[in-house]
């Protein structure tokens, strides 16, 4: 059995053990793999795993061995999942193994918001504070979280994870989803009414073309000058543009995103220059405890292939 990890380095940048994959076939594993060079490394391999190089139609064609792909991702949008059905090529993926680290990086970014600590921090060890002439200053308004409204758009694992450290908090949830479910302290609504009332929006829906561009110039009119918005999501969610211009007019009061609509961005994203505007570099699911059961979920889904009993299949 050859087993071929193409992108392995995102998952793996060098601090977990490829062991698990190494003991079920012959392996080799690729820190990044471009495009030209997809087919001469997966040549001959039944098993090829993803993050973000593309498996279409057209490479299939060309790996006639190939009989599994598995997704280093919850999404796969890589993978021509109908292209790989139609050749008997099981694609799996790995799901909700980030649930919870993305769920604190959504808080993380709020609480930013909410007191720019990292902004405060700086202004101190330039000797702000020894400057000062009081006990104590702020460049910004300072924000208590208790009694707020958080309104989170997408109630999935991550959404319910984030529903409950927010509740922590102090915070009402509102919710939007296309399929309501009871569930303790939420309250559903639909979207114009959850936007109108929250003073955090989370967006935790999966992209598809419903929800692109989902959060537009017309929707953000509909948000308080005083919310925020967190995108942990994807990020064509969000009309880059729309938001950039709400937040540099006042619109709305700032935005903490961990998701751009490409990625690495083009210099010329408009975000990049917007006021209050806290980006991260898509690294909400790195965390090692969640990248370990990444890891974990990768080798069970080839185990189970193995064995003739696939699971988390995608294309089923």
């Amino acid at each position: 059995m050859k087993i071929v990890v193409l992108d392995g380095y995102t998952m793996n940048p060098g601090d977990l053990s490829w062991e698990g994959l190494e003991e079920l076939g012959e392996c080799a594993v690729y820190e990044r793999t471009p495009p030209e060079r997809v087919v001469e490394r997966a040549a001959g391999a039944e098993v090829v795993l993803t993050n973000k190089v593309v498996l279409d139609g057209a490479v299939m064609a060309r790996l006639p061995a190939l009989k599994y792909i598995g997704v280093l991702a919850t999404g796969y949008n890589v993978v021509d999942t109908a292209a790989a059905r139609e050749r008997g090529i099981v694609v799996t993926n790995v799901p909700a193994y980030s649930t919870r680290s993305v769920a604190q990086l959504v808080m993380a970014l709020v609480l930013e918001l909410a007191h720019h600590v990292g902004d405060h921090s700086r202004g101190v060890h330039e000797g702000r504070w020894t400057r000062s002439p009081d006990f104590a200053y702020w460049d910004w308004p300072l924000v208590e979280l208790d009694g707020l409204a958080m309104g989170i758009v997408g109630f999935g694992q991550t959404g319910r994870a984030v529903a409950d450290l927010a509740r922590a908090f102090g915070m009402r949830v509102l919710v939007h989803t296309r399929t309501p479910t009871a569930g303790p302290g939420v309250e559903f609504v639909d979207l114009a009414t959850l936007l109108r009332r929250s003073d955090v929006v989370s967006l935790h829906c999966p992209l598809t073309p419903e929800t692109e561009g989902l959060v537009n110039a017309g929707r953000l009119a509909l948000m308080k000058p005083t919310a925020f918005l967190i995108n942990t999501s994807r990020g064509p969610v969000v009309n880059e543009r729309d938001l950039a211009e709400a937040l540099n007019a006042g619109r709305i009061a700032g935005a903490g995103l961990d998701v751009l609509s490409t990625e690495p961005p083009k210099a010329d994203n408009p975000l990049l220059a917007a006021k209050n505007c806290f980006i991260t570099p898509h690294f909400a699911w790195a965390t090692r405890a969640a990248r370990e059961r990444m890891m974990k979920t990768v080798v069970a889904n080839v185990r189970a292939f193995l064995a003739g009993r696939s699971q988390n299949v995608v294309n089923g």
